[in-house]
């Protein structure tokens, strides 16, 4: 294995060894601390130029699944089309996989779709380096080498959203039953999948799509990556929603939840490292009601700027940061996480029964 070293903005150095695609890069910083999933992760349209941390000791042992598409054009086993993280960093990568819907190695996957990894890091220093001192810009070099002159990447100030999301709108379920509008801000297919179980026509439209102008029963807003601040235009478009006569369910999801809010007149916030798990416990505000769930995304509602006819629906239990929201009379919600989890955990589907109840 040729010698790689992952390099933080602060000058923190981290040397190691490259697998995957041999190359340099860089992005974000971010860590995740999920035991399992990591060809979700990796798919999950959220991680857009960002470099992800593995604190989970051992990747690679249970390989890569199907990546094919199925008769939707919609990923069989994993989140998206492509990989979509600007690099991956592990502390031990297993060469040797077995699972029984295994169909090639992490490394071949990472080769085909041109991404650098590099393994033997110590995680353990790293997390701890990006909990003290938040996220921040770093870059993988391969040693030996002459090293690539990268162009230096703000993170902040992109429209990761306006990258990833569909170009086209896209029907499925057609004429099955009611019509949910889902604005796609990098959706992950889960959240598609788990709405055509229920037996509702999907129409995925782009992040700038002015969706006022169909027909339809119910609106979805999409998990995605960024800043929130960066759709305005979807926010826009979500406020003129909210303001017309007739009143139709809303629910969002993870980017979702923020751009409700940003629509509804509240302000949002960057974490200072995010919440990127899938243990994080929530508490539905008011009650004793507690869940375990899956998360990634380093934005956040500022509670305290709902306005009066709003008010918070999930608390994170760890940071107290608001995990959802809900109109007090009108049928909108959201929530921070992930109520689909793929992978895991189920703990809050029903969201999308409530959801397609209400419409």
């Amino acid at each position: 294995m040729r010698e790689a070293r992952l390099i933080l903005d602060d000058g923190s150095r981290f040397d190691g060894f490259s697998f995957g695609y041999e190359d340099e890069t860089m992005g974000e910083v971010v860590f995740n601390t999920a035991m399992t999933g990591y060809p979700e992760s990796l798919t999950d349209p959220s991680y857009a130029g960002q470099i992800l941390v593995l604190t989970y000791p051992l990747i690679g042992n249970y390989g890569v699944p199907d990546t094919t598409l199925d008769s939707n054009q919609l990923p069989l086993f994993i989140e998206s089309d492509r990989i979509h993280v600007k690099a991956l960093v592990t502390a031990n990568y297993s060469e040797a996989y077995s699972h029984w819907n295994a169909k090639e190695s992490l490394d071949a996957w990472l080769k085909r779709e041109k991404i650098p990894a590099i393994t033997g890091i110590d995680t353990r220093r790293l997390t701890k380096i990006l909990r003290e001192r938040g996220v921040m810009m770093g870059r993988i070099c391969l040693c030996q080498a002459t090293s690539k002159s990268l162009e230096q990447i703000d993170y902040g100030a992109i429209n990761w959203v306006k990258c990833v999301s569909c170009q086209n709108v896209t029907h499925y379920n057609k004429e099955k039953g009611k019509r949910v509008v889902l604005v796609d801000c990098g959706v992950k297919a889960n959240i598609i999948r788990c709405l055509m179980r229920r037996n509702v026509e999907v129409i995925r439209v782009p992040w700038d799509y002015d969706f006022n102008l169909l027909d339809f029963d119910g609106l979805f807003l999409s998990n995605g990556p960024g800043d929130p601040e960066h759709c305005k235009v979807t926010v826009e478009h979500i406020r003129r929603f909210l303001k017309s006569d007739k009143v139709r369910p809303c629910m969002g999801i993870c980017l979702g939840n923020q751009l409700l809010a940003l629509a509804a007149g509240a302000k949002t916030y960057k974490l200072k490292y995010g919440h990127r798990s899938h243990n994080q416990p929530v508490r539905r505000v008011g009650a004793t009601q507690c869940f375990i769930t899956s998360q990634n995304h380093g934005f956040a509602v500022d509670d305290t700027t709902l306005p009066a006819d709003w008010e918070p629906l999930f608390q994170n239990m760890n940071d107290g940061s608001n995990e959802g929201i809900r109109h007090k009379t009108h049928p909108w919600f959201s929530a921070q996480f992930h109520p689909e989890a793929c992978s895991g955990p189920t703990d809050t589907e029903w969201m999308f029964d409530e959801f397609v109840n209400m419409i």
